[in-house]
């Protein structure tokens, strides 16, 4: 049987999901996610550019999932958590979350971590609709039911300004100061 376009590209979207959750970003090539998609690695860019840009469908498709999990699941706060637990069970899911993470934690990220947040903005808007739950609810929800379920800040947190004076700071050559 032959595939058509639209199911050959689904099955790409779906080798990358599973490749890039076990091996991350750096750690995936375009040839593996090929064979396993089993396509060339010039028709995979037919369908993407470039390597990101299916990291990106990747990412999309793990929170379509995530989306499609709480739409499905009661309007309760219980019955989302006991969806959001079966989808943790899925170790490509909590892996591709992480590496998402990751991702758009890393310098020159900018528009990715921007699509990570809308994300997550996308799954706490779905979840304050179906149930009406307030903030506070909703932050413990994704806190406890989801791996790093916080998106990433803008702008990494500063070091201190000064070290504390109890603790050594040690000086060039090893010495303490």
């Amino acid at each position: 049987m032959r595939l058509s376009a639209g199911e050959r590209r689904e099955a790409v979207v779906r080798a990358a999901f599973a490749e890039f959750a076990g091996r991350g970003y750096h750690g995936t090539s375009t040839e593996a996610i090929a064979r396993r998609a089993g396509v060339s690695q010039p028709y995979l860019f037919r369908f993407f550019p470039t390597k990101h840009a299916l990291f990106e469908a990747a990412t999309d498709r793990c929170f379509r999932r995530l989306a499609q999990a709480l739409g499905e699941a009661p309007a309760t706060l219980e019955g989302m958590s006991r969806a959001c637990a079966e989808l943790r069970a899925d170790r490509d899911v909590t892996l591709m979350l992480l590496q998402a993470a990751a991702t758009a934690a890393s310098p020159g990220q900018d528009a990715f971590a921007a699509r990570v947040r809308r994300g997550w903005l996308d799954l706490w808007d779905l979840a304050g609709e179906r149930t009406g739950a307030p903030p506070a609810e909703l932050a413990a929800l994704f806190a406890r039911s989801l791996p790093v379920a916080a998106p990433p800040h803008p702008t990494p947190i500063a070091p201190p300004a000064q070290a504390s004076p109890s603790l050594p700071i040690p000086a060039a050559g090893g010495q303490t100061r």
